[in-house]
């Protein structure tokens, strides 16, 4: 089995996240940290110009796929659905490596951004920037995952769909960004309870 060139993965510094299916670790822990003015001040504009880049992206899904942006997870509650773009191998806040969307019905809304990386940046990509985890785990077309600490250890089709396999990858470190949606545990936060209404989709 491949690793998707592991995820395409020490991606320079971009790419996957996730959590939830089987017994496994915690899929995220984050570290809070609180921002003075300046901080403050500076992420803000870093966002502005996220959302302005994305904003094609903001109900329109099927631009986003066919721009390159393929299912990673299935919806993750209080977090959504995980989008990646295997292109994109560097931190560049206007063009995300996984786009997070909830979703109701049918419609689509683009929530967060995510990127990971196989260890924690030694200068913050963005200004007061905190960080989670993600373990190891085997992915599969349909947005199905599995936590695996072994590549070889990975089914070929998903256990829980039947879906084929997509690829692996190894413990990361995880940085997700609440651009277009408001959390109340602050814009770095894995999980946000402004989700709920979300998990249902």
């Amino acid at each position: 089995m491949h690793r998707l060139t592991i995820l395409t993965l020490a991606l320079a510094a971009a790419a996957t996240s996730v959590a939830v299916a089987t017994a496994a670790p915690p899929a995220h822990r984050h570290d809070m940290a609180t921002m003075g003015g300046a901080t403050s001040q500076a992420l803000a504009t870093k966002l502005a110009d996220a959302r302005l880049a994305t904003a094609k992206y903001a109900t329109n899904l099927a631009l986003a796929k066919k721009q390159g942006y393929g299912v990673i997870t299935q919806m993750i509650p209080d977090m959504g659905w995980h989008f990646l773009n295997p292109k994109i191998t560097a931190f560049d806040v206007t063009k995300p490596a996984i786009l997070v969307y909830g979703k109701r019905g049918s419609k689509w809304q683009l929530v967060a951004f995510e990127w990971v990386f196989p260890k924690k940046p030694a200068k913050p990509p963005l200004p007061g920037a905190t960080y989670g985890s993600f373990g190891a785990a085997c992915h599969y077309k349909d947005g199905t995952f599995v936590f695996q600490a072994d590549q070889d250890a990975c089914a070929p089709t998903s256990p829980q769909s039947g879906a084929a396999f997509g690829f692996w990858h190894p413990d990361l470190v995880t940085l997700h960004v609440w651009a277009w949606y408001p959390n109340p545990d602050g814009v770095f936060s894995g999980m946000n309870p402004l989700m709920h209404p979300f998990n249902k989709g």
